[in-house]
């Protein structure tokens, strides 16, 4: 069995064994159930949690797990139908309250038994730092104060750190403690900084394509994606002022370091233009700096965030702790100047109250240790090496598909498909064959001109693993082309 799904197997498995068992019946002993299936006693002990917490299973301390009886009363079926005009009903604004999260839930799906995870958007176990991330969170435990009620704007120890971390990329920003709030992660400030900045109808200018999540927290807040095209140095500021003007629009979102999913990095000569043009019509830029804790080994220096730029308070930063950890550490903060930022307060206030305590301080302890550095520098190498992987097998098995260049940041590939190979086709196929694949659709808020697909190599065990999953997916090339 393995690792992620054997305690998942262990309680199919015993489902199928209860017709053996009456009502009230004891199951075997755990560790019966070890010998038995040669799993751990904790794979055990979750399989277990499983069926208790589906009903299926009672334990009794000191006595064992026995077959839960079943329930006196089937539950009584209700009709639902009504729901369906309830839901569809119009907003004052005259816009339909739907919320299509279809993109982000191809992120953070599990995919079937044998599947590779080529579409995933967060770092494998191996890449995540787990020993100094359980050390961190049992030493937040024992913080005084640890289960207490934070400040709404999180612990004043965090923000500075996120002050220093983030200034220390951009000499002379000047960025203080009192101007970052903590958030429950990156998704959470884009969120909170959409929701502050534009009101529902309102259109929101994006980068084309652009990261599927920012396009469901706009829609969700009945906002309007307006595409802004960009090229292998980020977004054209020339079609960024043409949007502006011709949308009305006050709010631009975009990732200027290793953008998701291209990869690109906003050129040196945009980035002040950038920032002048927003200025100019009066928007704000919200900055997604997703990537800054994965540049690859040999990325060299990277460019300070647009925020260190900008004194007058154009762009709003976003920045989190979680893809260079773990996707629980549901860590991340705004940063804004000026009156924008108890705008930004406030809706964080009413949506959420606060980001766990527990949690903050177990990012607290994460970050002020030693393994915290180290554990930067290996994945900065594992990442390249991974890259590499990804590189050599497209060009050994995809020489057609595979890009001229890799990002050096981040951890996914973006290909362009032929006219030959429709992206639906390809992902079916590519799931016949064992491998789950990131259809390029979802990423555009508007008709794409091409079909792609995005590959992420940190999703999955290792570079033997890569490579198995490039081969699977040149098979499914193959029996589309046919």
């Amino acid at each position: 069995m393995q690792q992620r799904s054997s305690a998942g197997e262990l309680a199919e498995e015993l489902r199928r064994e209860f017709e053996r068992y009456s009502p009230g019946g004891k199951l075997p002993s755990s560790r019966a159930l070890v010998e038995r299936y040669r799993v751990s006693p904790v794979t055990v002990s979750r399989a277990l949690a499983r069926l208790t917490a589906q009903g299926l299973v009672v334990t009794r301390p000191g006595a064992g797990a026995y077959r839960a009886a079943p329930a006196a009363t089937p539950p009584r079926a209700g009709d639902t139908s009504w729901q369906q005009i309830a839901l569809s009903a119009e907003a004052a604004q005259g816009l339909p309250r739907s919320v299509d999260a279809g993109g982000v839930l191809a992120t953070l799906a599990e995919p079937p038994l044998g599947v590779i995870e080529f579409n995933g958007g967060y770092p494998h176990p191996s890449l995540q730092p787990l020993q100094p991330l359980s050390a961190a969170l049992a030493r937040a435990g024992r913080r005084p104060g640890a289960w207490g009620r934070p400040p709404v704007e999180g612990l004043p120890e965090l923000r500075d750190w996120f002050a220093r971390d983030i200034g220390a990329a951009g000499e002379g920003s000047g960025i203080t403690a009192a101007e970052v709030l903590v958030t429950a992660g990156g998704q959470s400030a884009l969120t909170t900084a959409l929701r502050a900045l534009a009101p529902p109808g309102a259109p929101v200018l994006v980068e084309t394509p652009t990261y599927p999540g920012l396009l469901a927290v706009a829609r969700a807040a009945g906002q309007r994606p307006v595409p802004v095209p960009t090229d292998g140095d980020g977004v054209r500021p020339e079609l960024l002022e043409a949007a502006l003007r011709g949308s009305g629009a006050r709010v631009f979102v975009c990732q200027p370091l290793f953008h998701n999913p291209t990869g690109a990095v906003l050129g040196a000569g945009r980035r002040r233009e950038v920032i002048a043009v927003a200025r100019a019509a009066g928007a704000f830029v919200v900055e997604d700096d997703f990537a800054r804790r994965l540049p690859h080994e040999d990325a060299g220096e990277l460019p300070a965030p647009l925020v260190a730029d900008d004194p007058d308070g154009v762009v709003v930063h976003v920045s989190s702790l979680t893809k260079a950890t773990s996707s629980s550490l549901r860590v991340g903060a705004l940063v804004a100047r000026g009156p924008v930022l108890e705008r930004l307060r406030a809706v964080q206030v009413v949506d959420h109250f606060f980001v766990s305590r527990p949690l903050q301080e177990a990012a607290l302890e994460l970050v002020g240790s030693p393994a915290w550095p180290r554990h930067l520098r290996a994945l900065s190498a594992r990442l390249r090496e991974r890259r590499g992987a990804l590189a050599g097998a497209l060009e050994r098995l995809l020489p057609g598909i595979a890009p001229a260049t890799l990002p050096r940041g981040g951890y996914h590939a973006w290909l362009t498909l032929p006219e030959d190979v429709p992206e639906t086709a390809l992902h079916a196929a590519a799931l016949r064959e064992g491998v789950a694949l990131a259809p390029g659709r979802p990423y555009h808020p508007a008709e794409p001109g091409a079909g792609h697909v995005r590959i992420s190599f940190a999703g999955v065990a290792d570079p033997a693993e890569i490579a198995e999953g490039v081969r699977r997916t040149a098979r499914a090339f193959a029996a589309v082309r046919g």
